[in-house]
């Protein structure tokens, strides 16, 4: 799937909308603020952080997770790397990323530094972030991957329209891959997502979700 890129259209000419799902990128009122909502204080961040903090995710999209969350880590006073590893099938092309991430002035020096040396896929190291984008279906590359993350993302699109990314054996792999008293958070409150992340060993909690969404997810991997 290496030669897979985004199809792209743009929604009053900021919003990248993806012709695959027909389900755009960020949400439609404040996707830096929903990002901060779902990811950030979902997995408790930035009260988490600590030197090696690893943090994985399921749809990479324009960045603006990493980008947001990069930021958190270096403004927490965090001087060692920060760890993201992201699985996406269909990357976009740095250009469209930029375009999109415009949209949020407050990343852009983030971005800047970021954009200034990604080539869409692959493994980018900075001072204060190891980044490893693994481009492939997340439902063969999650289950052979060789670590174990502290936090998870799960931002693919609707699982109305991407069910294959939500479906119970990749959040059983998601479990197994992460660390004991590891969380994971979404934006979604789908019950086949809970159920399925509660399968998996996660104590689930539905909590407020950004905006007009009425509840999104928390999940805690539990003790053995």
């Amino acid at each position: 799937m290496t030669d897979q890129t985004a199809s792209l259209s743009w929604r009053d000419e900021r919003i990248p909308v993806s012709d695959q799902f027909d389900d755009p990128y960020f949400s439609l009122e404040n996707g830096l603020a929903e990002t901060e909502h779902v990811f950030l204080s979902g997995n408790d961040l930035p009260n988490r952080f600590a030197p090696g903090f690893h943090i994985a995710e399921l749809g990479f999209g324009t960045g603006l997770n990493l980008l947001t969350v990069w930021r958190a880590w270096e403004q927490s006073g965090q001087t060692t790397p920060l760890r993201f590893t992201s699985f996406e099938a269909f990357p976009m092309k740095p250009e469209d990323m930029r375009r999109a991430l415009v949209a949020f002035p407050g990343i852009m020096p983030w971005a800047d530094r970021f954009l200034a040396d990604w080539t869409g896929g692959g493994s980018l190291q900075l001072d204060t972030l190891h980044l490893d984008v693994v481009v492939a279906d997340a439902r063969q590359a999650v289950p052979t991957w060789q670590e174990q993350a502290d936090a998870w993302f799960l931002d693919g699109f609707s699982p109305a329209k991407n069910p294959e990314l939500w479906g119970s054996d990749l959040m059983q792999a998601v479990a197994n891959h992460t660390k004991e008293s590891g969380t994971a958070a979404t934006y979604t409150a789908a019950g086949f997502v809970r159920r399925g992340l509660e399968e998996a060993g996660f104590t689930v909690t539905r909590v407020p979700g950004f905006g007009r969404k009425r509840h999104m997810t928390r999940a805690e991997k539990r003790s053995r």
